[in-house]
Order: C-alpha cells, then sequence, then structure tokens
C-alpha cells in the first residue's frame, strides 16, 4: 500500500501536462454539466480524442459509460466522472509477467524514442534490487550506439559488451551471453538497432538473435520489450504495429511521458496491442523508470 501511494505521488507530480490535458478539461465539464445528456457524452468523447485516446476507443469507453449510468441509475456528473475512472481502470489493467531469472532482455523501437536512456535506467533499476545486470551493445549500425550505451552502464554501474561499429550484432549478442554465463549475470539487456531498411530485415536481424540466444543459453528467459514516445500519440501506434510484426513483443516502455503527451496514449497503446506497459518514463534521472499501475496511473491523471 506504502509503495503504491508513493507511485501515485510519483505520477501526480511528474504528469501535470497529462493531467492538464484530461482531468482539468472533465472537472470543467462536470462543474457545468446539471444532466447527463447527450451533450455530456459528446463533449466528453471529444476530451478523450484530444488526450490521444483515439476516436474509436473514445466512443467505446463512452458507450460504456452510458451504459453503466443507465444500469446504476447515476444522476450527477460527478458520479459518472467515478464510473469513467472504473471503466478506463479495466481498459489499462493487463498485469506484466512475472520475470524469471536468468533473463535476456531484448529492448527495441525506433530511434529517438529514448531507447538507450532506458536501457540505463532498467540497468539501474534491476542493480538497485540486488540484481546482476550485464549491457550489450548490439546496436552496431547507428554510429556512437556502443559510446552513449557505455555511458549509460558507467550510470548504472553495471558492466558491457560491445564490439566496433559495423559488426555483427548476432556475434556481439553471442559474447554477451559468454560474459553474462561467465559472471553469473542475472539479466542481459540487449540494445537492438533502431532503424533497418525494412520489416523483413528487422525480422531477420532479431530472429538470428533470438536462435543464438537459444541456442547458447537456452536456461534464460527471453523478454523483448519495445520502446515507445508518448509524445508522438497514434503515431506510436503504427510504430508499434510494425515492430509487433517484426518480433515477439512482450510488454511496452512508454518515455516522455513527462512531456507533452497527453496520457490516453496508454489506454490506447494497451487496448490496441493487447500488451502491458512495463514501465513509464517520467523524467531525465536515473530513477525516472517506474512501473506501471493502472490504479495510480488514473487516480493521478483524473
Amino acid at each position: 500500500m506504502e509503495e503504491k501511494r508513493s507511485l501515485f505521488g510519483k505520477f501526480f507530480n511528474k504528469l501535470g501536462r497529462s493531467r492538464q490535458n484530461v482531468a482539468d478539461k472533465v472537472d470543467e465539464l462536470v462543474a457545468v454539466t446539471k444532466v447527463i445528456d447527450d451533450q455530456f457524452y459528446e463533449d466528453l468523447t471529444d476530451i478523450l480524442v484530444l488526450a490521444d485516446v483515439g476516436l474509436a476507443l473514445s466512443e467505446e469507453i463512452v458507450a460504456s459509460l452510458r451504459a453503466m449510468v443507465k444500469k446504476e441509475r447515476v444522476t450527477s456528473a460527478e458520479e459518472a466522472r467515478k464510473l469513467l475512472k472504473k471503466i478506463i481502470k479495466g481498459q489499462i489493467d493487463i498485469k506484466r509477467p512475472i520475470l524469471k531469472w536468468p533473463m535476456v532482455m531484448l529492448v527495441v523501437g525506433v530511434n529517438g524514442v529514448g531507447k538507450t536512456t532506458t536501457i540505463g535506467k532498467l540497468a539501474a533499476r534491476f542493480k538497485a534490487v540486488n540484481h546482476s545486470v550485464m549491457l550489450c551493445a548490439a546496436d552496431t549500425f547507428r554510429a556512437a550506439a556502443a559510446e552513449q550505451l557505455t555511458i549509460w552502464a558507467q550510470r548504472a554501474g553495471v558492466p558491457i559488451v560491445k564490439h566496433k561499429e559495423g559488426a555483427d550484432p548476432a556475434a556481439v549478442v553471442f559474447d554477451g551471453i559468454t560474459s553474462a554465463k561467465a559472471n553469473d549475470a542475472e539479466l542481459l539487456i540487449v540494445d537492438t538497432a533502431g532503424r533497418l531498411h525494412n520489416k523483413t530485415q528487422l525480422m531477420e536481424e532479431l530472429s538470428k538473435i533470438r536462435k543464438i540466444i537459444g541456442r547458447e543459453y537456452a536456461e534464460a528467459d527471453i523478454r523483448t520489450l519495445l520502446v515507445l514516445d508518448a509524445t508522438t500519440g497514434q503515431n506510436g501506434l503504427n510504430q508499434a504495429k510494425s515492430f509487433l510484426e517484426a518480433s515477439e513483443v512482450n510488454g511496452i516502455v512508454l518515455t516522455k511521458l513527462d512531456g507533452t503527451a497527453k496520457g490516453g496514449i496508454i489506454i490506447a497503446i494497451q487496448k490496441a496491442l493487447n500488451l502491458p506497459v512495463w514501465y513509464v518514463g517520467v523524467g531525465e534521472g536515473l530513477d525516472d523508470l517506474e512501473p506501471f499501475d493502472a490504479e495510480a496511473f488514473v487516480d493521478a491523471i483524473f
């Protein structure tokens, strides 16, 4: 309970802009609504759409609210607001799977979404709870990718395996596995190429990496996390769908949620992809990566 209160507090403090885009507008609507009518539902739909929930999902949520208001004979807008929170919590409460050790975590996502930063924060987070962590710089296509990841490895205080720029990513992963096993690392976090020429190339590269992990590290649990930039809104969904076609994604990390993100994108992503959001980035600090909790998030936003 204490941890949930702490998480709510951090969400509340960091997600001020998201709250302005949702809660403040809902509060204004509730304040002026004397009768729950069609205009109330239309205005509420507009608020959700503008918060990046998406038109179809916004209409679906409001339709569910209409049904619950009628069923429970709700007459006040404030009570309808409470029902709305309940509906949204139900939409996004997808639990992440239990983590198993040893684990290889493949981190995927296009360049610019905060992938390298996220890996550093993940390493720091797991190290803080006494897991031995190692990084693997398998994004050998982007200039200076390994150097940037090395900086984050140093900040997190964890070792890193890397090769020269242009090296075979699968070869880097092979060496990473060898080193992780030799040093009893529980978690090997692998940075992958953020942009390849097409889906086929991406699929082949990730397939090759997964094949090597399966062959050389059969005892490890393999998880693939897709990093998305929350400020890209609905465009982030298109990125996500491309990666889903090319790889076996297990969960989402949503970055830059403290910036100009509208908050509703979390609802849209989980509904469209049926994947849990594992973590959300709410700042630039090493510890500004929080486990996602649907209840704490909705309470903070509303």
